[in-house]
C-alpha cells in the first residue's frame, strides 16, 4: 500500500492480539498459571476471529494510517501478509524489558507500548475486540496534536462479577490523586470539566463531584485510547516503582493499572481537546448485546465499535457466527494485509 499520499497529521495504530489456541502458548501459560490466584478466565484469551475485520476496516475507513504496530506473543494469524508496508510486526521481546517476560496479562504490555521502535509520538491503541466500521478521520483521535477525549468523573463500582477492574479504577484514581488536586483541577479546567457537548449524564456526574473534596473515580471511554508517547514516558518517571510492581504480574490481579492511567493523566493536564466519544463509539457485550451490535455492525451507526467479551456462559459459535456474518456485510473483500486478496471467506 503506497503511503506517499498520507497527510501530515498521520499517526500510528497500535493493537495487541493472542491466539489463546496455539500450543506453544498454552503451554508456556500452564507453567506460569497452576498456582496462580489471579484472573485466568478463558475470555481473557479466546479469539472471535475479528481480526480479519479489524485491518480490513482499517484499509477501508482509515486508509490514512501511517503504520500498524501488531503486537503478538511470537503467533501470527496464517492469513496475514507481514510484508505490507504499513505493517509492523512487534514480538513482546522486542519492545517488553526481558525482566516482565513472559507475561500473560494485558496491563505490562499495554503499559510499555510507548518502547515500541518506530512509534509515532501521536498513536492510538486498540483491543482486538474495537473495531472500526465507519470512515474515521484522524481528528477523531487528535487536534493540533492533542489527544481528543472526555473528561468524566463517576464514583468507582464495586462489582464483584469483576472486583479486579473496580480495583483498577480504585489504583488509577488513587495514582491520580497523588500529582493533582480535584478542587484545583475542577477550577483551572473549569471549561474541559463542564464541556456542554459532553453526554448529559457525565456532564450531569462532574457537576455533582464539586461536593467532594477528592476524586472518587474516572468514567474512561472503554474506546480506542488515543495517546501521546511523552505521557507515559512522564508516568514512568513519577511511578516508575510502582508501575514496574504491576507489570511484574504474569496475570492480571488487584493491585494493578492499566492504560488508561495514561488517558486519564493526559486529561488532568489539561493538553486535550473535550468531545462527547459516545457520539462516534458504542461499547456491547457480546452476550447480552448481541442484537444490538449485529445492527449497530450492519447499519453502521457508529464509527467505531467494542465487542467485549466478559459473559462465562455464552454460546460461543452462536455469538461468533453472528458477528462474525455481520462484519462480514460490511467488509466483504479482501485487503492489502491479507495474503490471497483474491480468496473467498474462510
Amino acid at each position: 500500500m503506497k503511503t506517499d499520499n498520507m497527510p501530515q497529521d498521520a499517526f500510528d495504530f497500535v493493537i495487541m492480539w493472542v491466539d489463546g489456541s496455539d500450543p506453544e502458548w498454552q503451554k508456556q501459560k500452564r507453567e506460569y498459571s497452576p498456582d496462580s490466584k489471579d484472573d485466568n478466565r478463558p475470555q481473557r484469551y479466546r479469539d472471535y476471529g475479528f481480526l480479519r475485520y479489524w485491518f480490513r476496516g482499517i484499509e477501508k475507513f482509515a486508509p490514512w494510517v501511517r503504520k500498524i504496530h501488531f503486537v503478538t506473543w511470537g503467533h501470527l494469524p496464517d492469513w496475514l501478509d507481514t510484508t505490507n508496508p504499513k505493517l509492523h510486526i512487534v514480538n513482546h521481546k522486542d519492545y517488553m524489558p526481558e525482566k516482565y517476560l513472559p507475561t500473560f496479562s494485558s496491563r505490562p504490555l499495554e503499559l510499555n507500548l510507548f518502547r515500541i521502535e518506530g512509534l509515532s509520538e501521536q498513536f492510538v491503541f486498540f483491543n482486538d475486540d474495537m473495531l472500526v466500521i465507519n470512515h474515521i478521520k484522524p481528528e477523531d483521535f487528535f487536534k493540533g496534536g492533542k489527544p481528543v477525549d472526555m473528561l468524566a468523573l463517576q464514583p468507582v463500582v464495586a462489582n464483584p462479577e469483576y472486583p479486579l477492574m473496580s480495583q483498577s479504577y480504585i489504583n488509577i484514581s488513587l495514582m491520580i490523586c497523588r500529582h493533582f488536586d480535584k478542587r484545583t483541577q475542577m477550577k483551572r479546567l473549569k471549561s474541559k470539566f463542564f464541556y456542554p457537548g459532553y453526554p448529559i449524564m457525565y456532564l450531569g456526574y462532574n457537576i455533582l463531584e464539586t461536593v467532594f473534596p477528592l476524586y472518587t473515580g474516572f468514567y474512561t471511554v472503554h474506546s480506542p485510547s488515543p495517546l501521546l508517547k511523552s505521557t507515559c514516558e512522564k508516568i514512568w518517571k513519577e511511578e516508575g516503582d510502582f508501575l514496574d510492581e504491576v507489570c511484574k504480574h504474569k496475570f492480571r490481579n488487584r493491585d494493578g493499572v492499566n492504560q488508561y492511567v495514561f488517558r486519564e493523566w493526559q486529561k488532568q493536564t489539561g493538553e486535550f481537546v473535550p468531545a462527547n466519544l459516545h457520539r462516534k463509539f458504542v461499547y456491547l457485550n457480546v452476550g447480552r448485546d448481541l442484537s444490538k451490535a449485529d445492527k449497530v455492525i450492519r447499519k453502521q451507526k457508529r464509527k467505531m465499535i467494542c465487542l467485549n467479551d466478559t459473559d462465562d456462559n455464552i454460546d460461543f459459535d452462536f455469538v461468533n457466527n453472528t458477528l462474525c456474518d455481520a462484519l462480514a456485510s460490511i467488509l466483504p473483500e479482501p485487503c492489502s494485509f491479507e495474503k490471497d486478496k483474491n480468496s473467498s471467506e474462510e
